[in-house]
């Protein structure tokens, strides 16, 4: 049992670290949130692969969470990715100064 843990655990770290590269390196702001959401899934693999190991439900549970606070983010993002394209007619991240403040000098 302990080895199936290791081997979920290693899964989660990978796919953790795929979704931070992504994060980091790319521009699209699309793949930015799917990259996003590939380090949210990981988080989840863990805490399922810790409640099934300790056989506890509460772990579970927190995933259940995560996965519900997931659908309400993925449609704000997405919803913010509709309004920054008709803006800007590119998803490239490094166009995007709208939300920053300048100042009224």
């Amino acid at each position: 049992m302990a080895d199936s843990l290791l081997s979920y655990i290693s899964l989660a770290m990978i796919l953790f670290s795929i979704g931070l590269l992504g994060v980091i390196s790319r521009k699209n702001i699309f793949i930015v949130y799917m990259s996003i959401e590939l380090m949210l899934n990981a988080v989840n693999l863990i805490f399922i692969s810790l409640g099934r190991y300790y056989e506890s439900m509460e772990p579970q549970v927190i995933s259940i969470l995560i996965i519900a606070v997931a659908a309400a983010e993925a449609a704000v993002f997405l919803s913010l990715i509709v309004v920054l394209y008709r803006r800007k007619r590119s998803l490239d991240s490094d166009i995007f100064n709208i939300l920053s403040q300048k100042s009224a000098s």
